[in-house]
C-alpha cells in the first residue's frame, strides 16, 4: 500500500546576493507598467509582421537578403510587408531562418508577460507558466513534425512556407538517428507531453479484462483491514513542555533559613536562558508524517488515495527565503540584575513586606523576578506596589503575576534595557516546530524562558488578536500564515483572507492556485468589500453544512477521521465523497466589518465559531479596536484564545483578555497569550514585509491547481429577483416540493444538496416555491416555514397550478 510520506529535500546553501533587495526597490510601477507596454507593443508587432511574410515573404526575401548592399532606403522602399524593413527582417529571420509558422506561438506568452508586468495578475484561471510551457513544446514539436513531412514529401510549396530553419536541421537530425522511428518519437513525446500538461491519470481499457471474484467498486468501497497506527506523541498535545522546577534543592534550604531583612541577605539566583535547539541556519526544514503499519494488502485492494499527487513536484518554501538578522544573545549585565533586584527588595522593605528568596529568568524581552514572600504576607499588598515597583526601577511595563500559577512565587515582569529580537527563521528551524505532529501547528513567540511556544490552530480551536496601531499585530498574522504555509501542502490547506484595509494582505494574491479559496466568479482572490464578505462568510455556512452531510454520510465525527477514510478509499466519490481540506478564514480589521455590518458579519461569525471545528473550518479574527460593541459575547465566548498586543487602557485589556496587564506591555511584539485560563507572556517572531513577499513568490512561482478552492455559490436572498413567473416553471419545481413538504423544512441548501444542483438554480427553485405559496418568505437567519402540510394537500395544489396555467 502507498504510504503517504513526504520531507523537505535539504537544499545546498546559497548567498543571496545582498544587491538584490535594492534593484527590487529600484524597479518601481512605472517601471513595470511601461516594460508591460513594451512587451504586448512588442507581441502585436511581431503578430502583424508575421502575417505579412505571409502574405509577401517570398517577394521581400531577395530585398532582405541584398539589404546591405542596396542599403536602408533602397530596400525599404521595396519591401512590401506592412510594417516596412524592419517587420519584413524580423519576420524573415523568425519564420524563415529560424521558426517557421511556429513562430506564432511565441506571442501569447509574450502579451501575456507584458499583461502580468501591468497588473500583477492574469486575466480569468490563465497560468502563464502553462502557457509558456505549452508553446515551447509546441514550437520544438511542430518544428520537428513539419520539417519531417517536408523531407518525406518534398517539393511542396505549402510545407517549405511552413517549416523554418530549425525545424529543417531538427527533421534531417532525427532521420539520420532515427529514420521512420521519428514518427515514433513525435507520437510518444506528444502522449507524454498531454499526459502531464492535462493531468491525466487514467485511460480507458482497450479490452475488457476478465471479471475478478470481486468487482472493483466493491473493492473500492470496501473497508480496509484494521490497521495499527504509529502516531508521533507529545508530552503536551498545545503550548510548550513546563518550565524546569522553579526551585533546586539548595533554594529549598536558603527558604528554610531564618529571616532575611535587608537587601544585602538576599541572594540573587540567576537562571540562563535556555536556547530551544535550532537546525543549520541554512538547511530548509525537514517535516516528515510518520508512516503507518498496516497488514499485508489484498491483491485487488487499491493504493491509498494521496491528495498531493495532483502537485506533487510541489517544493516547500526553505528557510533561505527568510533572513537571518542579527541573532544575538539578551546582553542583561549582572551589574543591572543585581540593581533591578535591590530596588524591588527595598521598594517592598520599605512597606515592610519581608521576602525569603528572588530569582531571575532572563528572556529576549523582559525579566522576570520571582520572589518567595516571607509567611504571613498577604500577596494583594504586594500587588498593589505594582506603579512604586514601576517607579523605583524607572521603567516601563512592569507586570506583576500574583500568583504565578502552579508555583508558590510572584513574578515581576521588568522589561530588558536592550531588547532581542526573535528572527522567525531561528523559530522556524526548531525542533519543535519542524517535527511537530500537530495539524495546524501556528507559531506564537518565545517564552520569557526563551523556549519556542507553538499551539495547534486545530485544537484551539479560533483565534482573536488585538493592539494598538504599530504594535505587532499584522506581524503576528503574516506569522501565522507563514507557518501555515511553511508546514502544509496546497492540498491539505485553503485561506479565506478578508482585508478591508486593501494592503495588508496584498501580497497573498500570488497564492490564488495554491492555498487561497474564493467565490465562484470572483475576480481577486483577497476579499475586500464588505458586501462580499457577508456573501463569503454565508458560502463558508454551507461549506460548512455540506462538510456535516458528508460526515454524517461516512459516519465520523470529524474531519481527521473522514479523510483518513478517504485516504484509505472507504468512502466513494461518487457518492459525493471528497478530501476535505482544513480552511482557515482570516479577517485583518474586524472592528471595520462590524462597523458597516454589524449583525449580518456577526451572525455566521458566530455560527461557523460554535460549530465549523469539527469539520477543519477555523478562524482567525484581529482588530485595533477591543471595544464591547466589535467583541460582543457571542464572539467572546466562541474564541477562547486570544492574543493581546499592547493596547492603550485596562478596559481594553480586560476586553479582550478578561484580565489586566496588556496596557503594560512594551509594544514590537510584547505580547500576552491567553490560553487554557493561563496567560502567558510572549515575545512575536519579527517577519518582514520582503520576507512575506519572497515566501509567497517562491510558491507562486510553481505550478498550482487551475483556479483556487471554490466555495459554494452564495446569491442573498433579500436581493430583488424580478417578479416569478409560474408559467415558466423549472423541470424539477415538482421534485423540489415533494422534497420540502416531506421534510418540512424549506432552504435552498436542502435542495441543492438533495436534488444535486448548483446554488442558483436551487435559489430560483425556492423563489417558484414562494410564489406557489408552498413556502413562506425569507426570514433573515431563520428557516423559511413551510406553508404545506402534507403530500396529499400538495398534490392538490400541483393539480390547480397546472390547471391555472393551462387556462
Amino acid at each position: 500500500m502507498a504510504q503517504n510520506t513526504y520531507k523537505y529535500r535539504k537544499q545546498k546553501p546559497k548567498r543571496r546576493s545582498s544587491f538584490l533587495p535594492s534593484i527590487t526597490g529600484m524597479i518601481d510601477k512605472r517601471f513595470q507598467i511601461a516594460l508591460g507596454i513594451i512587451l504586448q507593443g512588442i507581441s502585436i508587432f511581431l503578430l502583424l509582421a508575421f502575417v505579412g511574410h505571409l502574405v509577401h515573404g517570398k517577394a521581400d526575401q531577395s530585398t532582405i537578403e541584398a539589404a546591405h548592399a542596396l542599403g536602408i532606403k533602397v530596400a525599404g522602399a521595396e519591401i512590401r510587408n506592412w510594417l516596412g524593413l524592419v517587420g519584413a527582417m524580423s519576420a524573415y529571420y523568425f519564420m524563415f531562418r529560424w521558426l517557421g509558422i511556429a513562430a506564432f506561438l511565441l506571442l501569447p506568452p509574450l502579451y501575456l508577460l507584458g499583461y502580468y508586468s501591468i497588473y500583477s495578475r492574469l486575466p480569468g484561471d490563465i497560468s502563464l507558466y502553462r502557457i509558456t510551457l505549452g508553446a515551447i513544446f509546441s514550437i520544438l514539436w511542430i518544428n520537428v513534425a513539419l520539417g519531417y513531412v517536408d523531407l518525406l514529401v518534398p517539393q511542396t510549396a505549402l510545407l517549405e512556407t511552413l517549416v523554418g530553419g530549425v525545424g529543417f536541421e531538427l527533421s534531417l537530425l532525427f532521420d539520420s538517428l532515427l529514420g521512420w522511428g521519428t514518427l515514433i518519437f513525435l507520437l510518444t513525446a506528444l502522449g507524454i507531453f498531454l499526459l502531464y500538461f492535462f493531468n491525466i491519470t487514467s485511460l480507458p481499457r482497450l479490452f475488457k479484462s476478465t471479471p475478478t471474484p470481486k468487482t472493483l467498486l466493491e473493492a473500492y468501497v470496501e473497508e480496509s483491514p484494521e490497521q495499527s497506527i504509529d502516531v508521533l506523541a507529545t508530552e503536551q498535545e498545545i503550548g510548550v513542555a513546563p518550565q524546569q522546577p522553579l526551585h533546586s534543592p539548595a533554594t529549598e534550604q536558603k527558604e528554610a533559613i531564618p529571616h532575611l531583612s535587608t537587601v544585602e541577605d538576599i541572594p540573587l539566583e540567576i537562571e540562563a536562558a535556555h536556547e530551544a535547539p535550532a537546525a543549520s541556519p541554512n538547511e530548509g526544514p525537514s517535516f516528515t508524517v510518520a508512516p503507518s503499519k498496516s497488514q499485508e494488502k489484498p491483491a485487488e485492494q487499491l493504493e491509498n488515495y494521496d491528495p498531493k499527487l495532483d502537485l506533487s513536484a510541489y517544493q516547500y518554501p526553505t528557510l533561505e527565503l527568510l533572513d537571518e538578522h542579527a541573532h544575538t544573545k539578551v546582553a542583561v549585565s549582572p551589574e543591572e540584575l543585581a540593581q533591578n533586584k535591590d530596588k524591588i527588595v527595598e521598594t517592598l522593605t520599605n512597606f515592610k513586606i519581608s521576602i525569603s528568596s528572588i530569582k531571575a529568568t532572563i528572556g529576549p524581552t523582559v525579566t522576570l523576578y520571582e520572589i518567595v514572600p516571607e509567611a504571613g504576607i498577604k500577596i494583594s499588598r504586594i500587588k498593589n506596589l505594582e506603579d512604586d515597583i514601576a517607579l523605583s526601577l524607572a521603567a516601563l511595563g512592569i507586570r506583576i503575576i500574583a500568583p504565578i500559577p502552579g508555583k508558590g512565587t510572584i513574578g515581576i515582569e521588568v522589561p530588558n534595557k536592550h531588547r532581542e529580537m526573535v528572527p522567525m527563521r531561528a523559530i522556524l528551524a526548531t525542533e519543535k516546530f519542524m517535527k511537530s505532529p500537530m495539524e495546524l501547528p501556528v507559531i506564537m513567540g518565545r517564552t520569557i524562558a526563551n523556549e519556542t511556544y507553538v499551539a495547534d490552530l486545530a485544537r484551539m480551536p479560533h483565534l482573536l488578536i488585538a493592539g494598538a496601531t504599530g504594535q505587532g499585530k499584522s506581524v503576528g498574522l503574516n506569522v501565522v500564515l507563514a507557518s501555515l504555509i511553511y508546514k502544509k501542502h496546497p492540498s491539505q490547506l485553503k485561506l479565506v483572507l478578508v482585508d478591508p484595509k486593501k494592503v495588508e494582505l496584498s501580497l497573498y494574491n500570488k497564492l490564488e492556485r495554491h492555498f487561497l479559496a474564493k467565490l465562484p466568479g470572483d475576480d481577486e482572490p483577497i476579499i475586500t468589500e464588505t458586501k462580499k464578505v457577508i456573501h463569503t462568510l454565508n458560502s463558508l455556512c454551507l461549506e460548512m453544512d455540506q462538510r456535516y452531510e458528508l460526515l454524517k454520510e461516512a459516519g465520523v465525527r470529524n474531519i481527521k477521521e473522514y479523510n483518513e477514510r478517504f485516504v484509505q478509499r472507504r468512502l466513494n466519490p461518487e457518492k459525493g465523497h471528497r478530501f476535505l481540506p482544513y480552511m482557515v478564514l482570516v479577517i485583518d480589521e474586524f472592528a471595520d466589518m462590524m462597523m458597516t455590518a454589524g449583525k449580518e458579519i456577526e451572525t455566521p461569525i458566530a455560527r461557523l465559531a460554535q460549530l465549523a471545528r469539527a469539520i477543519g473550518i477555523h478562524l482567525v479574527l484581529a482588530t485595533q479596536r477591543p471595544s464591547v460593541n466589535v467583541i460582543t459575547g457571542i464572539i467572546k465566548a466562541n474564541f477562547p484564545v486570544r492574543i493581546s498586543y499592547k493596547v492603550t487602557s485596562r478596559i481594553d485589556s480586560r476586553t479582550i483578555l478578561d484580565a489586566g496587564g496588556a496596557e503594560h506591555l512594551v509594544g514590537r511584539g510584547d505580547m500576552l497569550l491567553s490560553m487554557n485560563s493561563e496567560v502567558i507572556r510572549l515575545q512575536c517572531p519579527f517577519l518582514d514585509t520582503e520576507e512575506v513577499e519572497r515566501v509567497c513568490d517562491y510558491v507562486g512561482a510553481q505550478r498550482g491547481y487551475e483556479s483556487a478552492y471554490l466555495l459554494p455559490a452564495y446569491e442573498d436572498e433579500q436581493e430583488d429577483r424580478g417578479e416569478v413567473d409560474l408559467g415558466e416553471k423549472d423541470p424539477m419545481f415538482e421534485d423540489a416540493a415533494r422534497l420540502i413538504v416531506t421534510h418540512q423544512q424549506g432552504g435552498t441548501s436542502l435542495i441543492q444538496r438533495k436534488l444535486k444542483l448548483g446554488y442558483n438554480r436551487a435559489g430560483r427553485l425556492i423563489d417558484q416555491l414562494e410564489a406557489a405559496g408552498i413556502v413562506g418568505p425569507f426570514e433573515g437567519s431563520k428557516a423559511r416555514e413551510v406553508l404545506v402540510p402534507d403530500e396529499y394537500s400538495l398534490e392538490l395544489m400541483l393539480k390547480g397550478l397546472e390547471e391555472e396555467v393551462s387556462n
